[in-house]
């Protein structure tokens, strides 16, 4: 249960950080703490704990007798999934969109082709579990109970992979698949060759095909970049 005090934060934070990350306070732009403080009618020490949040993520920094100050675009975390479901609500969510897709065909069939030599039993049948989720709601528009199957795989096989920096980008793939469907860049019914391929990519990573895995991965990826250059072109 959340605090009064980070619920009024959190309400803060909702509209800055998306103003900010939609460029409506360009770089260099100063942000006064006490008319922010009025404007949003929360106290001071409210409205610095959403400073705080802010600087965390690298969108603005506190410079004495100058005030809040936005930082450059460059400088952002623009891993922290907040940010980018901030961007992912804005009017770059197409670039965001692809520059994260890039992402993870460079990321995700190496852990793939990595996992099918980790995984435990466990994960294999976690695995096969998800993905038949996937088919079961891959039909009907029922694309809420596919996306919760569909970033339950992609984390099995991140953190299958037995590498903490590729497992740790579990939450950024979520954000990415989330906006995706949320932000309706998606068709109503998933592509069932997409469908397909993440039954294959769990039944070669039970049986440990490294380049096998690898590929189908591949094949993944190139489906959703395909996607949106019909969707979000």
């Amino acid at each position: 249960m959340t605090t009064p005090g980070r619920g009024l934060h959190g309400r803060v934070l909702d509209t800055l950080g998306p103003a900010i990350t939609a460029g409506e306070y360009p770089p260099g732009s100063v942000l006064r703490t006490d008319e922010l403080a009025q404007r949003f009618d929360v106290s001071r020490s409210v409205m610095r704990e959403a400073v705080r949040v802010l600087e965390s993520m690298h969108l603005v920094e506190s410079r004495r007798r100058v005030g809040v100050t936005v930082r450059p675009k460059a400088e952002w975390n623009v891993y922290d999934p907040q940010v980018i479901r901030w961007r992912l609500a804005g009017a770059d969510r197409p670039h965001q969109l692809r520059s994260l897709t890039v992402l993870r065909s460079a990321i995700e069939p190496v852990a793939a082709g990595l996992a099918a030599r980790h995984a435990t039993a466990e994960q294999c049948a976690e695995l096969t579990e998800c993905a038949l989720g996937m088919v079961a709601h891959s039909r009907g528009h029922r694309l809420e109970g596919y996306l919760l199957h569909d970033i339950a795989f992609h984390r099995v096989v991140l953190t299958a992979s037995g590498n903490e920096m590729f497992a740790r980008l579990g939450d950024v793939v979520a954000e990415v698949l989330t906006g995706r469907t949320h932000h309706r860049v998606m068709f109503e019914d998933p592509d069932p060759a997409a469908v397909t391929l993440h039954v294959r990519l769990a039944e070669v990573i039970r049986a440990g095909d490294g380049p096998r895995a690898e590929q189908l991965t591949r094949e993944i990826m190139a489906g959703a970049l395909q996607e949106l250059d019909v969707l979000a072109p």
